[in-house]
Formats: structure tokens, sequence, C-alpha cells
């Protein structure tokens, strides 16, 4: 389980993006579109490191959200 960051970006559609894999970044329609496309993104992304012989880096990531 990997932790997920989700956002409205400037074109009216959901960012998603996963910080403890760098690069691993994925958009949809909606928040759920979003969710069901990063969860695709994260497979693939593990996958492709697997199949290069490389560990998945560990989940790390703390949020704080504020409002300033």
């Amino acid at each position: 389980m990997r932790q997920v960051v989700i956002y409205p970006g400037e074109d009216g559609y959901w960012v998603a993006e996963c910080p403890s894999l760098p690069g691993c970044i994925s958009q949809g329609q909606t928040k759920e579109e979003a969710i069901a496309n990063i969860r695709e993104a994260i497979e693939g992304f593990t996958k492709a490191l697997e199949e290069d012989g490389l560990e998945a880096p560990p989940d790390h990531f703390d949020a704080l959200l504020l409002a300033v």
C-alpha cells in the first residue's frame, strides 16, 4: 500500500501522485478515476522496477495540510 496525494490540476483534471515513487503520477477527470489511474501507475512502476532487478523504495511520506 502506498500513500497518494490527490489535488485539482490546472486543466480541470484531478492529479494523483505517489511521493515515495518519484515520477509516479497520474490524473483523471474525477477523483475516483484519478485513484484508479494512480493504482495502475503504481503497479506498473513497481513491476518495472522488479523486472529491472531493483527494489521499490519504502513508502515514506508525511503530509501536513495548512490553510494560510
